[in-house]
């Protein structure tokens, strides 16, 4: 299982485990179980048959599928359950449960939201339905027709018909029975009962440890004594209750009139025997997991991290189901307090060294080394990888060594060993099972869940990365449609019909790029991820480019939009031949588009809680859906103005790296306003500056940076054009590919070229806000359409434009 404790550490283990009995410290193993059994039967009047379940590494071994097998027919052939495309792949979820009839999977655990998706196994044409995405769930339990778990402490049930539960009560864990469900209550460890049947009512008094629960009864740890107890129908409680008491005990799993305990020893018991214990081959083995359902008990050996399953439902007795599966939810290193299970770091990242399978608190490290093998043609006979135990004799006579006239010497003991421990820090912590080096977390896991915690628009959905490459054709450049702030866009099509844009992060081979410039790109990407993710996740507007989701599996990063068909208002300005889009045939057409992508903007300035400076605008930014409405895109760069002030008062620290990272200006030439450019003064006015030039672009037809008749130097269309506004000859930078605008088409398309020579003053505080940007395009656009109605002319006059703040 995992090294031996230092030597200088060992006696303080013993004083521990002798001060305070094994039975105190007994935890359950994983409130987040990756191995489940179901129960499927063909019709109403056959018995059911089961199906072992869990997540079984695929390709390099660590991306996971849900995968099922029956255990009572060896010929059968595993079904693998995926949304994500046709034949199966990998899956973010990290949690399985199962009853009778579906399969739920539930996760991520280390990038939170978590999502739960439902499969029926009674028909397998109909695809999974998301039950469930919000908040980290802490636990859950399949049983009967449904499934339930914790959110913040309270449990709640889908597919459960039988009422609500008190939202007054606070929960340590959850168990889902045969038409009832129990938990343990946080504070006083009590066990409390819903719904029907007999163990509703019945409940044992007192504090418990763990809680399980099967078809007929339920049963927990008692705190304090170690006892297992079991309550519910008499006759299944009669038969499956322990005959043994006071040991430490690790998980219990409870079945249909069968009871089984992993011991604190990690090995096995099952009551009644002659139906539940394991079998010879299996029977003193050491186990990480257990699971129990109807007349079937499944584990995961701690060997070799197999699935093997046993019971009179099996067949043979006994069967290996999976070659290896992962034993457990993985977690960040930090967050495993009480060590990890030795070897499980590659199984959760491909040893990036940031996530593991935390070993249970409560638990002295176990005194035989178990590693599983790296790969599964390596796994051979359980002794290959068994070192022989000290001798129990010596550990008993070294306990009992200990006894009542050095207690304060142990006590003395105890708190020298919590202070070293504390001294050392997570970077080395004594009480740690592995030999691994312990990495600090990847900073974008990190600021996912935390601002995913915050609670996201639900909206939002998390895709399977194997979705995502099988709409792409695994991201061939036959789908490749532009770039964005942190990568690549790609057009597909979901299997379920959606057309969608898909941002991945660039991923570059090892080509000549130093480890600093590597590094820093891949900080870039990750922080461009966070920050769209962090912002669009919460915003909806019509003109602003709507977020469906993303995908944060295996190191990519990526984000999934609606897809805009009509693509950049760049494209059309500068690169399609004529004839002009019909949002750029007419003035009037081209001052709507210009206040549509205002509005978008205004919304994040004014409207957004809190509010947004995007960073970035600029034509190509500007996208077009199929009703040719703007759309503001890319928000890569974009920040949040509390992370802003909270920074030193618009420095230009991004949103997402506030915490860690450097202060760099940002945004494209030629858009960029000069006062953050120059002197790194970030307001909401550096929008409006590059919005100017977007309208500007409008207006001229030209590119924001090009060579202009009569010059041999590139010049930017600020220089160029608002010269000729702010002397009134507006007419002399209008775009030649469209007639010259009607007298009240003129006066319109006039003060807008004023308006865009306000927006790109030098001094931010001589700008307009964009609600008074999109007040004077307002006006405007109501002034050719009273033109085009027949009503009288609307006066607009230079002055109505001036709209600066101080």
């Amino acid at each position: 299982m995992s090294p031996p404790p230092p030597r200088r550490h060992l006696l303080s283990l013993l004083a521990l485990v002798a001060f305070f009995p094994p039975f105190l410290l007994a935890s359950s193993s994983f409130p987040l179980p990756t191995i489940a059994i179901a129960a499927v039967s063909a019709n109403t009047s056959a018995s059911p048959h089961n199906l072992a379940c869990a997540l079984v590494p695929f390709g390099n071994g660590t991306d996971y599928m849900i995968s099922c097998a029956s255990v009572s027919n060896r010929s059968a052939e595993p079904h693998i359950y995926s949304y994500g495309g046709a034949g199966g792949g990998s899956t973010p979820f990290s949690a399985v449960v199962a009853g009778d009839g579906y399969l739920c999977s539930a996760g991520p655990t280390v990038s939170p939201p978590m999502a739960m998706r439902w499969w029926d196994l009674t028909d397998s044409e109909e695809p999974s339905k998301r039950v469930y995405w919000g908040k980290a769930l802490s636990a859950v339990s399949g049983g009967g027709e449904y499934v339930c778990g914790l959110v913040e402490e309270r449990i709640q049930c889908w597919r459960w018909s039988s009422g609500t539960f008190p939202q007054s009560l606070r929960f340590s864990a959850v168990a889902a029975g045969g038409g009832f469900v129990c938990g343990l209550a946080k504070d006083s460890g009590e066990v409390k009962c819903f719904g029907g049947r007999e163990a509703v009512g019945r409940e044992p008094k007192g504090s418990h440890a763990m809680l399980a629960a099967g078809e007929r009864h339920a049963c927990a740890v008692k705190a304090g004594s170690g006892e297992v107890v079991c309550w519910g129908e008499a006759a299944a409680v009669a038969a499956a209750s322990p005959t043994v008491a006071g040991r430490s005990v690790s998980s219990l799993a409870v079945g249909d009139a069968i009871t089984c305990v992993l011991w604190g020893n990690w090995t096995v018991a099952c009551w009644p025997p002659e139906e539940a214990a394991p079998p010879q081959p299996v029977a003193q083995q050491q186990f990480v997991a257990l699971e129990a359902r109807g007349k079937v008990v499944c584990g995961v050996l701690m060997s070799d991290y197999s699935l093997v399953c046993w019971g009179p439902g099996v067949s043979g007795g006994v069967s290996k189901v999976f070659d290896r599966v992962l034993p457990g939810p993985c977690a960040p290193w930090t967050s495993c307090t009480c060590g990890v299970w030795s070897g499980s770091a590659p199984l959760c990242g491909g040893g990036t060294g940031y996530a593991a399978v935390c070993y249970p608190c409560g638990y002295s490290p176990q005194l035989m080394v178990l590693t599983p093998p790296t790969s599964d043609s390596s796994a051979s006979s359980h002794s290959r990888w068994t070192k022989r135990r000290p001798s129990d004799l010596a550990i008993a006579l070294i306990s009992a060594g200990i006894g009542s006239g050095v207690l304060a010497a142990i006590a003395a003991v105890v708190a020298v060993y919590c202070l070293r421990r504390r001294r050392s820090g997570a970077s080395q912590d004594p009480g740690r099972i592995h030999a691994e080096p312990i990495g600090p977390a990847p900073r974008v896991e990190r600021r996912l869940s935390a601002l995913l915690s915050k609670g996201p628009n639900t909206t939002v959905e998390q895709f399977p990365l194997v979705a995502l490459r099988g709409a792409t054709d695994g991201f061939s450049p036959s789908h490749r449609i532009g770039s964005g702030s942190f990568g690549v866009v790609y057009r597909a099509c979901l299997p379920d019909g959606r057309e969608v844009a898909i941002k991945r992060a660039e991923r570059r081979g090892p080509v000549a790029e130093s480890s600093s410039v590597a590094a820093r790109r891949a900080n870039n990407h990750e922080v461009a991820f966070v920050a769209e993710l962090t912002l669009l996740s919460r915003v909806n507007h019509k003109n602003l480019v709507r977020l469906l989701g993303f995908c944060a599996d295996g190191g990519e990063r990526i984000l999934v939009y609606e897809y805009m068909p009509n693509g950049t208002l760049h494209d059309h300005l500068h690169k399609r031949a004529a004839p002009l889009s019909p949002p750029l045939a007419s003035w009037p057409a081209r001052l709507r588009l210009a206040l549509g992508a205002a509005r978008g903007i205004e919304y994040m300035h004014t409207y957004a809680v809190p509010p947004i400076i995007h960073r970035d605008i600029k034509s190509p930014n500007i996208l077009l859906d199929d009703a040719w409405t703007a759309k503001v895109s890319d928000f890569g760069l974009s920040l949040l103005i509390n992370d802003l002030s909270s920074s030193g008062g618009g420095n230009g620290c991004n949103a997402a790296a506030a915490d860690d990272e450097p202060c760099m200006t940002a945004g494209t030439v030629g858009y960029m306003d000069p006062e953050y450019y120059r002197l790194q003064h970030l307001t909401d006015k550096s929008d409006v500056y590059s919005f100017g030039v977007v309208l500007l672009e409008l207006l001229s037809g030209c590119k924001v940076i090009q060579r202009f008749e009569g010059s041999g130097t590139p010049k930017n269309v600020v220089d160029v054009t608002v010269p000729h506004i702010e002397a009134d000859r507006v007419h002399r930078v209008l775009d030649a590919r469209l007639p010259l605008p009607t007298p009240a088409e003129m006066e319109a398309v006039a003060y807008v070229g004023y308006l865009a020579s306000d927006c790109v003053r030098p001094a931010g505080r001589d700008r307009p806000t964009m609600s008074e940007v999109v007040g004077v395009l307002e006006r405007a656009v109501a002034a050719c359409e009273e033109h085009d109605d027949g009503g009288g002319e609307a006066v607009l006059s230079r002055s109505c434009t001036d709209g600066s703040t101080a």
